[in-house]
């Protein structure tokens, strides 16, 4: 696939395009020219990209299956086919395991893995045919290093890094490529309202080790970079007509995999914990 070609429109499906990254991504991709299907919850609270050229808005629910089906369903008629699927939908659960009840480690990993798959899954249906498309994995830098307090986040990231680094083996033979991209501390709503922080009720033995680990956790994302950044990153991995695979971007991902790649673990361990004061 030439995803450069002035011939034939290439056309782009976002999740999670209401806002942060897959916002960006969706603006980006419109200003060079591509159609975009940009998908959410429920459109009809989004006003950024109503009336943007090349932008369209479309209800779409990863966590629900008939939500998925019908809404491949209503872009393919709209566009007639889809080459690039960014999976961008999730939210970041932090805090104390021992607080997570079942439940509530469900809906992370029903919107963070189950929807990314289920995404996943009907566009290789739709990409296969074609023998054709890209399939790009919003991931993060943690899926490859864990943090204190986000065990069930690192859990679902973890899991989308496995599955898609064996799923592009299969996808190859179909000229299908799967892409990874790997955000440090981008400046979103993953700190903000889509957080959903826990911890015990009835405990206390928590609550200074929690603290250290909160005050940085908030100065990162203060400091985290633009949405805009990864986006970028997102559009150079779909043009770069290249096998590459991962695509770490923005602090601390550009520091933290290589310090973990070649330092020993006791170094790198005792790196994370200094930093946090723990």
């Amino acid at each position: 696939m030439n995803n450069n070609s002035p011939k034939i429109k290439q056309t782009i499906l976002i999740t999670g395009a209401s806002s942060g990254i897959g916002k960006a991504t969706a603006l980006l991709f419109a200003q060079k020219g591509w159609n975009v299907a940009a998908t959410m919850r429920d459109p009809l609270k989004e006003k950024d990209l109503q009336g943007i050229p090349g932008i369209k808005l479309f209800t779409l629910d990863v966590t629900s299956p008939d939500s998925v089906n019908l809404a491949f369903e209503r872009i393919v008629s709209e566009y007639g086919h889809i080459d690039v699927l960014v999976n961008n939908a999730g939210f970041g659960a932090d805090g104390v395991f021992e607080a997570m009840d079942d439940e509530f480690i469900r809906k992370q990993f029903e919107t963070n893995v189950f929807g990314l798959m289920r995404m996943t899954r009907e566009a290789l249906k739709h990409m296969r045919p074609n023998k054709s498309g890209t399939i790009v994995q919003v991931a993060s830098v943690g899926g490859r290093v864990a943090f204190p307090l986000f065990s069930i986040y690192h859990a679902s990231k973890w899991a989308v890094e496995g599955f898609s680094e064996s799923l592009q083996f299969e996808a190859e033979q179909f000229n299908i490529r799967i892409k990874i991209i790997e955000p440090g501390a981008i400046k979103t709503e993953f700190y903000g309202r889509s957080r959903a922080f826990v911890k015990p009720e009835k405990t206390t033995d928590y609550d200074s080790f929690a603290a250290k680990v909160e005050k940085l956790n908030k100065s990162a994302g203060e400091k985290g970079a633009k949405a805009s950044v990864v986006a970028d990153t997102i559009y150079k991995s779909v043009t770069d007509n290249s096998k590459k695979l991962r695509y770490p971007v923005a602090y601390p991902a550009n520091i933290l995999l290589p310090l973990k790649r070649f330092l020993p673990a006791s170094w790198y361990y005792g790196f994370v914990r200094k930093n946090y004061g723990i």
